[in-house]
């Protein structure tokens, strides 16, 4: 098991290593046979979208003592948009703090994280986290997970993220959990 190197990748460096970052994903998230694929191409997609978002920013973990210096982690996000559009899903009622944070710009999500099995648990992801959300000048950062996902909820409230409420997307049959947490800003 290997140094890691952390690398900023711009929008354009993001687009251009989209296989190479979908490729991650795969191995990162370990699917089952034939949901592989699916997957894949919905991460593309999704990718593609928030690419194009103002205020994309990625964090690449790059393993240096594998063999080509491949990818052992990522994790990207992007400002709200100040109009609240983001919060559609949330069910119940929005606090008001985070209302206005949204409403000034100061709200950050954290829309992707993942690292390879072999990577866990030796602080890479933490690191990706803190480095990705520390070139912010967000005052809050907000995720959205699966609540099945319990190694991932541990994981980012070990490092100080707290739950806001649910999302449901949507159809309204699929929800999330939402954290935050506050940033230095």
């Amino acid at each position: 098991m290997g140094e890691v190197f952390f690398r900023k990748l711009t929008r354009w460096q993001a687009d251009g290593d989209r296989e190479e970052l979908a490729d991650l994903y795969v191995a990162a998230y370990q699917e089952p046979p034939g949901e592989e694929y699916r997957n894949r191409e919905r991460f593309l997609a999704v990718l593609a979208d928030d690419v194009q978002r103002p205020g994309f920013d990625m964090v690449v973990a790059d393993d240096v003592e594998g063999e080509d210096d491949e990818p052992a982690g990522l994790a990207y996000g992007y400002p709200l948009h100040r109009d609240g559009s983001w919060w559609r899903g949330f069910v119940g009622v929005l606090p008001g703090e985070v209302e206005e944070l949204t409403a000034s710009g100061k709200v950050f999500a954290l829309a992707e994280l993942m690292v390879l099995p072999e990577h866990r648990r030796r602080g890479t992801g933490s690191r990706l986290q803190d480095r990705l959300l520390s070139d912010s000048d967000a005052e809050l950062a907000v995720a959205l997970l699966d609540p099945a996902n319990s190694a991932a909820l541990d994981a980012f409230r070990a490092w100080g993220w707290e739950r806001l409420g649910q999302f449901r997307d949507d159809t309204g049959e699929s929800a999330l959990e939402v954290l935050t947490r506050a940033l230095p800003g």
